[in-house]
């Protein structure tokens, strides 16, 4: 038997980063699909953003504690606090505010469809600006069939509530951009997935959190059931507050960049079908057919490009 048979198996057991990265940003995608119908059922029962944004990180800053305090500061040490604070803006609590606060002037259908849409624009513009990703035609191809998909999925809603309903879409797209900002800077300034959740979590719950207390209160969130409450912070303060940034870290540092920022456009999808049970709402055949579009652009962008063309 040769020395190369002897290493086949071993060789064949690796692991696939392409597979692995996407298997992450399922993980991450699944997350964010069934955070988008839960705030948006807890601002529909009363809660305002900033309670959401309260509960999201005191949750995770609990959570994430232990490992901050041991590995934390070496990492800090090695960012610098001008890197730090960047980061924390862009995926902290400014980053619920904005994603929460389009649900008080514009519904779900938007949230689900713009938000994952300038994820996807964003992230292909920074990828190439930034890290020099190289945008082929297909990625383009896809982003573009994205971007149409998402429109379907939309529909006729996309242009009800006038100028609030805009409002609310001006700061989906916000979010979306400020999440595509944080993604591509933690690649470049290679911020480890779970060090870049602890610090923005203990960070952003040390900041804001006692000035949330003493400016809100607590009033809104014992307002909900005690269901809706633990719900609220399951979702808002584990799953998406500190799995989803790992997962989707994870999925940034196996795939680029620019592959993993059109993962989000998978978001509506689940939104959608999370849409069912939590909100009541069935999705239409309109819509069904938006996201089976979106679904054939994700994987036009997930295509590996030919090394030997141009595109």
């Amino acid at each position: 038997m040769t020395a190369a048979a002897l290493h086949a198996p071993a060789a064949r057991r690796a692991p696939d980063p392409v597979r692995s990265g996407l298997a992450w940003g399922g993980a991450a995608v699944a997350i964010w699909g069934v955070y988008l119908a839960v705030a948006r059922a807890g601002v529909a029962h009363g809660a305002a953003p900033s309670d959401l944004a309260f509960l999201r990180y005191a949750v995770a800053g609990v959570a994430t504690l232990p490992w901050f305090a041991r590995f934390a500061p070496a990492q800090i040490r090695r960012l610098g606090w001008a890197r730090i604070a960047t980061l924390a803006v862009l995926a902290g609590p400014p980053f619920v505010l904005a994603s929460a606060g389009g649900f008080r002037l514009a519904p779900l259908s938007h949230g689900a469809v713009v938000q994952p849409g300038a994820i996807t624009v964003a992230g292909l513009a920074l990828g190439a600006l930034l890290l020099g990703d190289r945008v082929t035609r297909g990625r383009l191809a896809g982003a573009g069939v994205i971007l149409a998909g998402l429109a379907v999925v939309a529909g006729p809603g996309a242009l009800a509530g006038g100028a609030a309903s805009l409002g609310g879409d001006a700061l989906f797209a916000l979010a979306g951009a400020m999440w595509a900002a944080f993604a591509i800077l933690s690649r470049r300034w290679a911020v480890p997935p779970l060090a870049g959740v602890a610090i923005i979590s203990v960070l952003s719950a040390a900041v804001y959190a006692p000035l949330h207390l003493a400016t809100a209160g607590v009033g809104g969130l014992l307002a909900q059931s005690p269901a809706t409450l633990l719900q609220q912070a399951v979702v808002q303060g584990l799953l998406s507050g500190v799995l989803a940034v790992f997962a989707f870290g994870r999925a940034v540092e196996l795939l680029g960049a620019a592959r993993a920022a059109a993962l989000p456009a998978l978001v509506p999808v689940v939104a959608t079908l999370a849409g069912i049970p939590i909100a009541g709402e069935l999705p239409t055949l309109f819509q069904i057919a938006g996201l089976a579009v979106v679904t054939a652009g994700l994987l036009v962008t997930q295509t590996r490009p030919d090394p030997r063309q141009g595109d």
